[in-house]
C-alpha cells in the first residue's frame, strides 16, 4: 500500500513538472509572438504593410517632435505630409534576422522587400514604463527619417505617385526658394520615388530607400523640359523675332538684331526672318535658360549717298544671335525673355 502510494505521489510529480514546463513553454511562446520587443518591431512593420499609417504614428516612440530632430541633426520644420498612405510604397516579407541586448535596450534587425528591393534596418527598442502588467515596449529611436528633397525645374513633384507642391509643404510658403531642399518626414523602411510630370518639365525619376531611423536622405531631382515647353518656347521666339522684323527701322527697339549705314535711307527698311533661330532649353537655377543660337535677318533698304545724293537699294542679310531667360510663374505659366545681339 505504501508502495502504491509512493508511485502515485512520483507519478503526480511528474505530471506537475510536465504541467509546469509546458505553461512555461506556452508563456515563453505568447511572449515571442506578441509581447516581445521582435513582436513589437513586426508588428510595426505590419502596418506599414497594410497603410495603416495612422495606427503606425500611433506606436511608442514613433511620432518625433522638434527637440528630437534637432538632437539628430535633422531639420526641425520637416513636414508631415508624407507620413500617409498614399505616400507609401509596397513593402512585405518582413523577417527578423538578428537580435541583441545592450543594456535596457534590445536591437532588432528585420530584412525586407521595398517596392521591388531588398534592405535590411536595425530598430533599437526598450521597455515602455508607461505601466500595465504585460511587456510593453517603444522605438528607443524613432523609426522615421528626413528625406532632404531638392526638385529644380518644377515648383511640383509626386512621391509614390502622391503629388506634392513646394508652396504647401514649405514652411516659407509662397515665399520658398525653389532652389531650397525641402524636409519630408518619411517612415523607414520605405521606398521613395521622386518624379516630375506637368506641361513644363519631367523627369524620369530617382528611387531612394529609407532603411537607417532617423538618418537624412538627400535627394536630388533636375527635371527636363518637356517636348511640349520646348515647341512652345520656339513659337514664342519665332512670334518675338516676327514682330521685331515689323518694325521699319535700322535698329528694331528691344531686339536682338540691327543695320548700320554711313549714309542716309531714302526709305524705311524692310526686315525679314529668314533663318529662324532653333531653340533649346536647359535649366538655369529654380528657372529656365535658352542657350545663345544663331539666326539671321534680311534687310532691303534704299540709301542714299551723301556725296552725290545717288540712291542704291541694298539687301542684305544680317547674322544674329538669340538667348533668353525663362521664369515659371506662380500660377504655371512661363515669362519667356529674349535677348541677343549681333553677329
Amino acid at each position: 500500500m505504501r508502495a502504491l502510494r509512493r508511485t502515485t505521489i512520483v507519478a503526480m510529480s511528474v505530471i506537475g513538472v510536465l504541467l509546469v514546463a509546458a505553461l512555461a513553454a506556452g508563456a515563453a511562446s505568447l511572449y515571442r509572438e506578441f509581447y516581445s520587443p521582435r513582436a513589437f518591431v513586426l508588428h510595426y512593420l505590419e502596418l506599414l504593410q497594410e497603410h495603416r499609417t495612422a495606427e503606425a504614428l500611433a506606436i511608442p516612440g514613433v511620432a518625433v517632435d522638434s527637440a528630437e530632430l534637432e538632437a539628430a541633426s535633422l531639420p526641425t520644420t520637416a513636414s508631415e505630409a508624407l507620413l500617409r498612405p498614399d505616400a507609401l510604397a509596397a513593402l512585405s516579407d518582413a523577417t527578423v534576422i538578428g537580435e541583441s541586448v545592450d543594456g535596457d535596450q534590445t536591437r532588432v534587425t528585420v530584412s525586407y522587400a521595398a517596392g521591388g528591393y531588398t534592405g535590411e534596418t536595425t530598430f533599437s527598442v526598450q521597455p515602455d514604463t508607461t505601466g500595465g502588467l504585460l511587456p510593453r515596449w517603444r522605438f528607443a529611436r524613432s523609426p522615421l527619417s528626413v528625406m532632404k528633397l531638392t526638385v529644380e525645374g518644377s515648383m511640383r513633384f509626386a512621391v509614390n505617385g502622391f503629388e506634392v507642391d513646394k508652396r504647401q509643404v514649405s514652411i516659407d510658403g509662397a515665399d520658398v526658394d525653389p532652389t531650397a531642399a525641402i524636409p519630408l518626414l518619411v517612415f523607414s523602411p520605405g521606398l521613395y520615388s521622386v518624379d516630375v510630370d506637368t506641361a513644363i518639365s519631367a523627369t524620369p525619376g530617382v528611387a531612394v530607400l529609407a532603411d537607417a531611423p532617423l538618418a537624412g536622405i538627400p535627394v536630388d531631382v533636375q527635371a527636363q523640359p518637356t517636348e511640349e515647353f520646348v515647341s512652345v518656347v520656339q513659337q514664342r521666339v519665332e512670334d518675338f523675332l516676327t514682330d521685331c522684323s515689323q518694325q521699319k527701322v535700322l535698329q528694331p527697339t528691344g531686339c536682338p538684331f540691327g543695320f548700320t549705314v554711313r549714309n542716309r535711307i531714302d526709305d524705311a527698311p524692310t526686315w525679314s526672318i529668314v533663318e529662324q533661330p532653333d531653340v533649346t532649353v536647359v535649366p538655369d537655377g529654380a528657372g529656365w535658360r535658352i542657350p545663345s543660337t544663331k539666326a539671321v535677318a534680311h534687310i532691303v533698304v534704299d540709301i542714299r549717298s551723301i556725296f552725290d545724293g545717288s540712291v542704291r537699294t541694298v539687301e542684305e542679310d544680317v547674322p544674329f544671335r538669340v538667348d533668353g531667360q525663362i521664369t515659371v510663374l506662380p500660377d504655371g505659366t512661363a515669362s519667356i525673355l529674349v535677348g541677343g545681339s549681333t553677329q
